[in-house]
């Protein structure tokens, strides 16, 4: 959590700083490319932020592991594949 944390204070911190120089400062002018960029940077965070708690907490972890389909190679495959090529090796197969 302390991850989440930092990250959230370090991407919202260019838009709060941004909004305090706008109203504390009343020749501050109004920059349109200014305040996409604050925006943009505090925005990333909401992409950011569910690949940490897929990455760090064990229970998504086990949830995505369990959605990814994958094919696990039994002990029976193997041994199939090794008589296989000690077969070929020997020259039985035809």
């Amino acid at each position: 959590m302390v991850l989440v944390s930092v990250l959230y204070a370090i991407t919202w911190f260019p838009s709060y700083v941004y909004v305090l120089l706008v109203h504390q400062s009343p020749n501050f002018t109004f920059f349109d490319t200014g305040y996409s960029v604050s925006m943009f940077i505090a925005f990333s965070y909401n992409c950011i932020n569910p690949f940490i708690y897929a990455t760090k907490l064990e229970p998504v972890k086990e949830v995505l592991l369990r959605m990814i389909p994958c094919k696990k190679i039994t002990e029976e495959a193997t041994e199939n594949v090794a008589m296989t090529a000690s077969t070929r090796a020997a020259g039985t197969v035809t």
